[in-house]
């Protein structure tokens, strides 16, 4: 799976959890149909098992060349990618302390941290990397969910719309704008 897909399933995931979680909780407006997924007959997709074999060579790898960035990049996509957030995060934080210029590694690890349930630290490397790259599409989705996550779903809208300026024409971003709606209806324009 390709990461930006992993890193939309999991943002659209939490950002359907978080704002469900909102719109239920607020008895003035009642909670949107939309927000609310289907549920699953067989459950949630499971997260891919890592392949020990591949994690130890890698590792070793890393201890053997503790200035190469990129194994440590590669070792925090692997468990990005089986969702164990703590570990990207660890491999992701070595990768920028050798590279700190990595804009796609700082988008990684503030998914991860998103994932991992800690968007104030999600949110400073999203700020970094929009210093670096303002349109950076990737940054600023994910910049919404960790301000979602953070209770401040008026300031997630404003960093989608931003988005969507950005990248108007962006096919993956097209439901958006009515998870903007929705947010902005379960606010009350607040």
């Amino acid at each position: 799976m390709r990461r930006d897909t992993l890193v939309f399933t999991v943002a659209g995931t939490l950002f359907g959890l978080v704002v469900g979680y909102m719109a239920a909780s607020w008895d003035v407006v009642p909670r949107p149909a939309a927000v609310v997924a289907a549920p699953v007959a067989s459950g949630p997709a499971p997260a891919p098992r890592l392949n020990p074999d591949e994690v130890k060579a890698m590792e070793s790898l890393a201890a053997r060349q503790p200035g190469d960035a990129a194994v440590r990049v590669e070792l925090g996509n692997l468990y990005m990618d089986a969702e164990r957030w703590d570990e990207a995060v660890r491999w992701y934080r070595e990768a920028l302390a050798i590279n700190p210029g990595l804009v796609g590694t700082m988008t990684d690890l503030g998914a991860s941290l998103v994932s991992a349930g800690k968007p104030e630290e999600a949110l400073a490397e999203f700020e970094k990397v929009l210093q670096a790259d303002p349109g950076q599409r990737n940054a600023l989705y994910n910049k919404g969910i960790a301000l979602l996550q953070m209770g401040r779903a008026k300031d997630a809208a404003a960093a989608w719309e931003d988005l969507l300026k950005r990248h108007p024409d962006d096919p993956q971003l097209q439901g958006l704008r009515s998870r903007i709606e929705q947010i902005r209806a379960t606010t009350n324009g607040k």
